[in-house]
């Protein structure tokens, strides 16, 4: 069997971009069908085509860890929704192959108006957790996350690191095959990230495969066994850590 346990293959993401001029009032929409019916344009209101990835192929192997540089709008976030199923793909495919746990924005998969005990439930079912694992895991993610004080309030009333704390202690307790990490550790303090990066550590020691996205190169060095540098939705460079590829991003 193969050890690929992500395959990437010419994968794209394209948006529209429209141009159309929105109206704040009934007479100023009635103004612009009266100007779009006059116009001699065959397209006067034509959207822009957008690609915010363009022939993407990668792979990950069982173990590894990929780590994704490039500039804010290169692709990076786009390219995680899509392996997290968040988002389809406008072209090309990506095969995951076991359990994933996804961090991307803060709150992602948190329902503001619930608690932080019923989110640990919801959370966990979007990651594929039955709730009996939930229920036997339960002491281990709240003590993992530090917010027992806070678990009967709603989430809404959390600081952005309260959420993330939350947020990595569900992921950290699925028993996922792959973790998608998008810069959220940024956010805790500095206790929680080392709590996190000894998870992100023993997690690949033990086989299990990440994808990393960061703008901290010393980070990057310490986790990742290759680079993937993305610019403009494509991919520039990619390979071990070690080839230099981080050298050339920074450069």
């Amino acid at each position: 069997m193969s050890d690929i346990v992500i395959d990437i293959e010419d994968l794209g993401k394209r948006y529209a971009l429209s141009r159309r001029h929105r109206p704040d009032s009934l007479k100023s929409w009635l103004r612009s069908l009266v100007r779009q019916a006059r116009t001699t344009s065959p397209h006067p209101s034509a959207d822009e085509e957008f690609w915010a990835l363009k022939n993407v192929s990668l792979q990950v192997r069982q173990g590894e860890c990929l780590a994704l540089v490039g500039r804010n709008g290169s692709g990076k976030s786009t390219l995680l929704k899509i392996l997290s199923r968040i988002i389809p793909p406008s072209q090309g495919r990506a095969r995951v192959r076991g359990r994933v746990a996804s961090l991307l924005e803060v709150g992602t998969g948190f329902h503001p108006e619930l608690t932080g005990r019923e989110n640990i439930y919801l959370n966990g079912a979007m990651l594929g957790c039955p709730e009996r694992d939930i229920r036997r895991r339960f002491d281990a993610i709240v003590d993992f996350s530090g917010v027992e004080r806070f678990l009967d309030t709603p989430v809404k009333h959390y600081s952005s690191g309260m959420y993330v704390r939350l947020a990595y202690s569900v992921a950290a307790h699925v028993d996922a095959d792959i973790l998608i990490i998008d810069e959220v550790l940024a956010v805790g303090d500095g206790e929680f990230q080392q709590k996190c990066l000894s998870h992100v550590g023993t997690t690949l020691a033990s086989g299990k495969s990440a994808i990393v996205v960061s703008h901290d190169l010393a980070l990057i060095r310490l986790l990742a066994s290759h680079v993937a540098w993305l610019r403009e939705g494509r991919v520039c460079e990619v390979g071990p850590v070690e080839s230099g590829v981080l050298e050339c991003y920074s450069a």
